[in-house]
């Protein structure tokens, strides 16, 4: 019996992984769309982070409000700043006592904080209730309801901006003595008011 053997030859097919060329090209374009790509994710991550701590704030308000007309007492919603954290609470108000004792604290993203400087335009973006009315404001801050909900002649806003000194404001504004309740974002010009957040 005879076996067949067959020569074993080189048929000119190279291994199937990548060279060094190859993957340092691909590390380059993956750097590359990285830089692209990350000024448009980090903004978005700022804003979010502004969208979500002005939406809380606004249901605060909104809480307080709802909370002032159906217990017929007055509510009020609180924010300070605390070891660098933005704080809100919901309670009852008590005469004299611009926050009372032993209000239960709600944290907002550590990211954010209140504007508290001056503007362009020489007006403060944050104009809420305060123990001293001075701008640069240093809080803390309240608006109350009275039992029908209207404000008590607290009007004014506070405006949130971001700790990265990013350019994107939102702000919470309580617009009539009856109530009214609005949300804004940062504007190229001033309103009336001279704010650039409405």
């Amino acid at each position: 019996m005879q076996l067949n053997h067959k020569s074993s030859k080189k048929t000119g097919i190279r291994s199937t992984g990548f060279t060094i060329l190859e993957l340092m090209i691909i590390v380059v374009v993956i750097g590359i769309i990285f830089a692209i790509a990350s000024p448009s994710w980090f903004n978005f991550i700022e804003r979010q982070r502004l969208n979500t701590a002005q939406n809380k704030l606004y249901q605060a308000l909104q809480s307080a409000k709802n909370n002032s007309t159906k217990e017929k007492m007055i509510w009020q919603a609180s924010i300070r700043e605390n070891a660098g954290i933005l704080q809100w609470a919901v309670h009852t108000a008590q005469s004299g006592i611009f926050i009372p004792p032993g209000v239960q604290w709600n944290n907002l993203d550590p990211n954010i904080q209140v504007s508290k400087n001056a503007n362009a335009k020489g007006k403060c973006e944050t104009t809420f209730d305060q123990p001293t009315q001075k701008c640069p404001t240093k809080g803390p801050w309240r608006v109350q309801f009275n039992p029908i909900g209207n404000t008590n002649g607290q009007l004014g806003q506070i405006t949130l901006i971001s700790k990265n000194g990013s350019k994107y404001q939102r702000c919470v504004y309580v617009s009539t003595l009856i109530g009214g309740i609005k949300t804004g974002k940062e504007h190229s010009k001033p309103n009336s008011s001279k704010k650039y957040c409405y």
